[in-house]
């Protein structure tokens, strides 16, 4: 009986992990502004069991020329991103930069200049600094 119970514990805490995709997806909308100045477009905390977010960006100020990731709390290696546009498109980036704690990316210019809008922002990254805690990223966009 007891063999039972332990093969079915286990069975369901394998069910259980096989069925988190590893990401968080957040939707957000991002802020107005005037050209030429930076907007947030959200917010994500990345942890140490994710190593890749997703935010859903819903409109009407989803337009952006360029973008970029600051980052607090904890350092960041951000690995690469895929910017997915209105028509479905993908924008494959490799950004491949360490983002101290305080620190933030360089700026990353986006296809369309500024006339494709953006439907979600996928991002690969891992932390470092396990004793710091997790790492608050913010994500701005430019139009």
């Amino acid at each position: 009986m007891k063999h039972s119970t332990l093969i079915l514990m286990i069975a369901a805490a394998a069910a259980l992990v096989l069925s988190d995709p590893g990401y968080a997806q957040k939707v957000v909308t991002p802020q107005s502004g005037r050209p030429g100045s930076w907007r947030l477009i959200g917010t994500v905390e990345a942890n140490f069991t994710a190593d890749h977010d997703t935010l859903a960006v819903r409109g009407p100020f989803d337009d952006f020329r360029r973008i970029k990731f600051k980052v607090t709390n904890a350092d960041l290696n951000l690995q690469r991103m895929v910017v997915v546009y209105e028509d479905g498109e993908p924008d494959r980036i490799d950004v491949r930069q360490n983002i101290p704690q305080g620190g933030e990316s360089r700026q990353i210019d986006l296809r369309g200049n500024g006339k494709r809008r953006i439907r979600r922002i996928d991002f690969w990254y891992d932390t470092k600094g396990i004793l710091k805690g997790k790492a608050h990223v913010t994500v701005l966009g430019m139009k």
